[in-house]
């Protein structure tokens, strides 16, 4: 049984004693033959040439999926001249009629008239006026079947093309490794470019299967449509969809034929621009169901070649269709609606290039071999000027997804009321900070809200010198803290790393990167983060004066995505205590649930800073940042009698979205998503090591990982140049990754929250591609 409740094996009666059955249901006589197709159907001949066809009912379909299909071809009886297969009721007055054969089988079915005229995909040559007449049926059944409505029809099965993806954990299936890739493609086309956009769309229930074999014809025009066995309630332009994907599949100009239909179609019920925007994806989603279907039923059964007539003709035209931008295959269509599903590409990449080099200093630079022109963004996707959907794999500031609804919602809403600062009275910024501090450990209670992190860590710094008196700041190598000029003085990553000029600040001291891949303390576990912990406290002793503090990533991103071991913070936290210090941790780039386990990255090393400093996420786009401590910090830095004002920090905006994020965080359980996919990546990551020796280590928790690249796994000797590659590799395949790490060989993950399981096993597929491909020259 399929999971999605369609049969796989045949219930098909013989034909002797479904003769004696029908006769004694409906009272008829006739000749018997099994129809080819899919499913179990009789052909009867009456004496008298009257025609009928039996249809078998799959275990699985109920008595109302059953009345769905009855009630919906009724409906299109009684308000069109199209043929459609009426079901005849039993003697007794049933829509369907059960037994028990002689042989002590059961069988239940359904007697309807037979449906004249060819099948679309057996009527020869395409006449002129033929496809418009398809597109003018398809609308005709979408507007008489948008004020029918049954409750069956809020179903799924293996056909829903609203939910296409579902199919896709047969790809596996496939043999053949190019064509995995194919559908691959195709699944990831349809999930970003129609997937996402579908509850938007109108709905209403469809017929579900306007395929060349259901669609049937005579003298040029459509006359008939059989098979209401997919019938269900979905976005109203996947009608559309499957027709124009099996009447064009053989077609040399695939598009251009559809754009016949698509015209005609928008004649009689008129499109949304935002519905064709997604008709060239869903056509690319209907393909790939088909071929990963066709690859699970041959495990079953590749004798049974009825499962298998659409395969090869699908395969090509999949080949064909991907080879095309979803903008210029929009454009295509809809050419003869009127409508634009895209907006003008503007500049050109190489066009706004030359731009930047007139107006933006080169200090800002772009990222990739080939610079993208990204021009939307949805959840975990950001698209180009051509429609190219790219799997985003390190934006860690979009964090509940990209342009996320009810984000965008909440900050419309109140930026259409009120937007003010905080020397006026507002529920939402005690609401939101009431909030926000109950995610936090309880000392933890007293909220600064600025607009970014470089600001946040700013603040906390001016906090930590005010309460302790001092100036003097530890800090870890590789860490990165932000782009003013004291967070510049403050992060090695830059004075460091490239265009740095060294320590400019003696108040400035930089302890080790606890790292357990490299260094000294290389592969000791929890030995290694108390050795590395220690070493915070020998800087403290090595010093003539007192310390206002520490800061530190609770996991480190630039300096290459690392993990510090367990009981780094807890020692480290130790020796700054009782050097009288402050201990600042720095959540803006791993905050807010991203590490699967917790809320906050802190808490994997069970440790309370004194001091949290957050951005990045907390807005998911919008700038705003926060910065919480305790009651004793806030109020030394009362005492002092200036006042702290931010123009921006907590405006009502602000906090609205601030709020929304947290709501989105906990109803779609992102944190559990980020325990269970990033898992998942770090575990398909982790197994391609015993392939590629290029790979060191594999780390992360939850959806925090890096992968570092060494030449010799003995020497770890870094490999920039080949994790460069990778990257530009995997934005080649429309995946986006960025480098890191103070050798710059480390591929840093750090995706929107909503990424899926099935986008990080392309990724790993991906990864395995480009390495065992040629190396970087």
């Amino acid at each position: 049984m399929d999971p999605q409740g369609e049969s796989l094996e045949s219930n098909a009666p013989d034909g002797d004693s479904l003769r004696r059955h029908l006769s004694t249901e409906y009272g008829i006589e006739g000749t018997f033959s099994r129809l080819a197709g899919e499913n179990d159907n009789f052909l009867i001949v009456e004496p008298a040439g009257r025609r009928f066809v039996y249809k078998v009912s799959d275990p699985s379909r109920t008595s109302d999926i059953v009345d769905l299909e009855h009630q919906a071809v009724e409906a299109i009886a009684v308000a069109t001249n199209l043929e459609v297969p009426r079901i005849l009721l039993t003697l007794q007055g049933a829509i369907e009629s059960t037994g028990t054969l002689p042989d002590g089988t059961s069988v239940r079915g359904r007697l309807v008239q037979f449906v004249d005229g060819s099948p679309w995909c057996e009527a020869g040559s395409v006449v002129p006026g033929q496809r418009a007449d398809l597109g003018r049926r398809v609308a005709e059944i979408a507007t008489i079947l948008s004020s029918f409505s049954h409750p069956a029809a809020h179903r799924t099965h293996r056909w829903d093309l609203g939910e296409a993806d579902h199919q896709r954990h047969h790809v596996s299936l496939i043999e053949d490794a190019e064509r995995r890739l194919l559908v691959q493609r195709a699944y990831n086309l349809y999930v970003a470019c129609a997937r996402m956009f579908l509850d938007e769309l109108p709905h209403s229930v469809i017929h579900g299967d306007w395929n060349d074999e259901n669609v049937l014809m005579s003298e040029g025009r459509v006359v008939g449509l059989l098979d209401f066995g997919d019938c269900l309630y979905n976005p109203t332009i996947c009608e559309l969809a499957i027709a124009v994907t099996y009447a064009v599949m053989d077609e040399s100009d695939p598009l251009g034929a559809g754009a016949e239909i698509v015209a005609s179609y928008h004649q009689q019920r008129p499109l949304l621009a935002k519905e064709l925007k997604v008709l060239f994806p869903l056509m690319c989603g209907r393909l790939a169901a088909s071929v990963s279907t066709a690859a699970e039923r041959r495990r079953i059964d590749p004798g049974r070649s009825a499962w298998f007539v659409h395969e090869e003709r699908a395969w090509r035209a999949l080949d064909y269709l991907l080879q095309i931008d979803p903008a210029d295959a929009a454009r295509e269509l809809g050419s003869g609606t009127g409508l634009e599903a895209y907006a003008d590409r503007g500049a050109s990449s190489r066009e706004l290039l030359e731009k930047r080099r007139l107006h933006i200093p080169t200090s800002l630079s772009v990222s990739y071999e080939e610079p993208l022109k990204i021009t939307r963004g949805r959840g975990q996707y950001l698209y180009d000027d051509r429609g190219q959907p790219y799997l985003d794999l390190y934006n860690n500031v979009c964090h509940v997804g990209h342009c996320h609804p009810r984000v965008v919602a909440a900050g419309a809403r109140q930026m259409e009321v009120l937007n003010t600062n905080t020397r006026y009275l507002y529920d939402g910024l005690t609401d939101y900070a009431e909030r926000l501090c109950a995610t936090l450990p309880d000392t933890l209670q007293h909220c600064f809200f600025v607009t970014s992190g470089s600001e946040a860590n700013e603040l906390a710094l001016r906090l930590a010198k005010t309460h302790t008196g001092h100036e003097d700041f530890l800090v870890v190598e590789g860490a990165y803290h932000g782009h003013t000029t004291t967070m510049i003085d403050l992060s090695p990553y830059k004075f460091m790393g490239k265009g740095g000029s060294g320590r400019a600040k003696d108040w400035v001291h930089v302890v080790p990167l606890a790292d357990g891949y490299r260094g000294p303390y290389k592969g000791q576990g929890r030995d290694a983060g108390v050795a590395y912990g220690n070493e915070v406290g020998q800087v403290i002793s090595s010093l003539d004066r007192p310390i206002a503090g520490f800061i530190c990533e609770s996991l480190l991103s630039c300096g290459g995505q690392v993990i510090p071991p367990e009981g780094y913070l807890e020692t480290a936290f130790a020796h700054v205590r009782r050097a009288g210090g402050v201990c600042i941790a720095d959540e803006v780039q791993v905050g807010f649930s991203r590490v699967g386990t917790h809320f906050w990255a802190f808490e994997l090393q069970d440790v309370v800073p004194d001091i949290v400093v957050m951005g990045k996420p907390i807005g998911n786009g919008h700038p705003m940042a926060a910065v919480v401590t305790t009651r004793e910090i806030a109020e030394s830095f009362s005492r002092t009698g200036m006042e702290f004002f931010s123009t921006f920090g907590g405006n009502p905006v602000s906090c609205a979205i601030g709020m929304a994020v947290l709501d989105v965080i906990r109803d779609e359980r992102l944190q559990e998503n980020a325990l269970r996919v990033g898992t998942r990546l770090r575990d398909g990551l982790h197994g391609l090591i015993d392939k590629h020796d290029v790979i060191g280590d594999v780390r992360g928790v939850g959806l925090f990982l890096g992968v570092e690249l060494v030449r010799d796994r003995a020497t770890l000797e870094p490999a920039p140049r080949e994790a460069e590659h990778v990257v530009n590799e995997l934005r080649r395949r429309q995946i986006l990754a960025g480098t890191e790490g103070i050798y710059g060989n480390v591929i840093k993950i750090k995706p929107p929250m909503v990424v899926t399981e099935a986008d990080v096993d392309w990724v790993v597929a991906m990864v395995d591609e480009i390495l065992s491909g040629p190396s970087p020259s």
